[in-house]
Formats: C-alpha cells, structure tokens, sequence
C-alpha cells in the first residue's frame, strides 16, 4: 500500500475510534444526568439506604461482568500489587464521599447544587493540577479559576449559604481522577470498579444494620416496582462508569471535555423546571460567572490542542524533509 493511502488510511481509523469513543462518552453522561430523576424514584429510601445498596449490588454486577470476560485473572494480578490496591482504597472513600453527598443532595433538594459541583469540576480538575502535580497553567486558565472562586464568592454572600455539597462533589471527584490518572492503565474499568465496591461494602453492611436497627429497611418493604428499581441500583451505578472508561480510552481529551458538561447541564434543567427549586438572583449570578469559567477553559484547551497537533505537524514534515 502507498505510504499516502496506508496514512489516510490510518486517520479514517483514528476517526471512527474518535467517534465511537464520542457516542460511549455521551451516553455515559446523559445517563448521569438522569440520576436525580431515578434517586428520587426510589422514594422513601434514604441517602445512607441507597448508597449502601448501590455498593453491594455494584460489586455483584462487578463479579458478574468478571465472570462473562473471564477477566478474574486481572483482578487476581491487581490485587499483588500493593501499590495499586492502596491507590483502589483511596479511590473506594473518595468515591464513596461523592456518591454520599450526590445522594444526600439530591434527595434534600439540592439538585441544583449538585450540579454546580459538577459545572465546578473541571476548574477544580485545573487547581489539582498545580497543587499537586505542579504543572504550569496558562493565562486563560488562571482567569478561569479566578472567576470560578468569585462565584463561588458570590453564592455565599448573595444567597446566603455556603455551596458545602457543590464544593465536595467538585472536590471528591476531582481528587479521585487524580488517583485514576496516578493508577493509569494498570487497573482497567471493571477491576477498579469491583475493588473500590469490595472494600466498601464493610461499610456499607454497617450502614444497612444501623439503618435496619432504627428505622427500618426499605428494601422489599415497598412495591414491587420500587424493589426491582433499588435492585437496579449496581447496574446503574456500573454501566455510565464502564460506557465513560470506553469513551475515555477512545474519544480526544478536549471532547471529552466537552461532553462532561451534558450531566450538570441536565441536572440543572431537572432541579429548576422539573423540580422547581428556588433561583435567586445571587445564584443565577453566580452560575453566570460559572459557566464564563468553563466557556473560557473550554476554549483554552481546543486553543492548545490544536496548536499542539500543528507543532506535531509541523514536526513531523521536517523529519520528512531531513530524510528525503
């Protein structure tokens, strides 16, 4: 095959795995968009009810998928790992801070606050960055930060309360895709997953004998209907998470950049027109200065990557040039 047709060739691939990766990562987000809507179903079941199940029942969902793709044999290496299995513990309590919080929120009407933690993320993502990995931010994205922490600013003084559940979703999820980017590789979706779930459950087996010790169960005490939605709840937890890995492995960083606002963007819509929760005008201001945050770090990284593919480029041609 000619060079020319073996390298168009190779972009025509390179662009339907972009694409593919595009529809998982989609998916993955509409379906955490929809959450709110699926929690609040599951009415009278509490935060602390919820969360439990939906760890046992994510690692019973987890076992299953381990055993179809007969992946057993990696979990098994993982787990000789000491490193990695102290990184999938740290990985287990921030997720579990972040799903408690998302649960307590949604379910105490704070679905608007839960999505701003989420408008919030990728800002936070940003600061991580320096803070921890010291990397060196570019103008635009210390201007995107600065006007972030003016929003936030802005909440507390206008509206009168402190966004605690915004700032920990932010926070939590922040810190745990530092831990997913400091595992790498070396822990695929399904494996990680089954062992953040694996070293919950203890807790979640204690907050179920609490539960059941004072108020009461839920579980097979309603409908049947509301049953077989609480048994959905590991499927629900698993299936957005596997769909983003997917997409992650496949789909550019600056579309997935993209993408992630399609949940927080739905969440909204759902706390203030399906829900109706109140929206002053301090938290309309500062969902505004937000969402200018993320306009202009969303723009600073589609600026960089393109720059960054022309350098290549352009690099790639001179080593032509030298060799001819």
């Amino acid at each position: 095959m000619p060079a020319g047709a073996a390298g168009q060739a190779k972009g025509t691939d390179a662009g339907r795995e972009h694409f593919v990766g595009g529809v998982y990562a989609f998916f993955a987000y509409l379906l955490w968009g929809f959450l709110p809507l699926y929690f609040l179903a599951l009415a009278p079941t509490g935060p602390f009810e919820i969360v439990a199940w939906r760890i046992i029942l994510s690692l019973v969902f987890c076992a299953f998928l381990l055993t179809v793709t007969r992946t057993w044999p990696k979990l098994i290496a993982i787990l000789r790992n000491r490193r990695l299995v102290w990184w999938t513990v740290l990985a287990g309590a921030l997720i579990y801070v972040n799903w408690q919080t998302y649960l307590i929120g949604t379910l105490t009407g704070h679905v608007v606050e839960t999505s701003l933690g989420y408008f919030i993320n990728p800002i936070v993502t940003v600061l991580l960055g320096v803070l921890v990995l010291r990397e060196r931010l570019r103008i635009m994205q210390w201007i995107a930060i600065g006007i972030a922490a003016a929003a936030v600013l802005v909440i507390v003084i206008g509206y009168g309360a402190f966004p605690w559940i915004a700032l920990t979703l932010a926070f939590s999820f922040g810190f745990y895709g530092l831990v997913k980017k400091q595992i790498g590789p070396s822990v695929d979706a399904i494996s990680g997953l089954t062992l953040e779930s694996l070293w919950l459950t203890p807790v979640a087996v204690i907050q179920l004998l609490v539960i059941a010790v004072t108020s009461g169960l839920s579980m097979g005490q309603e409908s049947a209907g509301h049953t077989v939605l609480l048994l959905l709840a590991g499927v629900v937890t698993a299936v957005p998470l596997l769909l983003f890995a997917a997409g992650a492995r496949r789909a550019p960083l600056t579309l997935m950049g993209m993408l992630q606002f399609i949940a927080p963007i739905l969440q909204f819509i759902i706390g203030v027109w399906l829900l109706g929760e109140p929206m002053s005008l301090e938290r309309w201001i500062g969902f505004a200065l937000v969402w200018l945050a993320l306009i202009l770090l969303t723009a600073d990284s589609v600026i960089a990557s393109r720059r960054s593919r022309a350098q290549r480029v352009d690099a790639g041609v001179s080593d032509v040039a030298e060799l001819t």
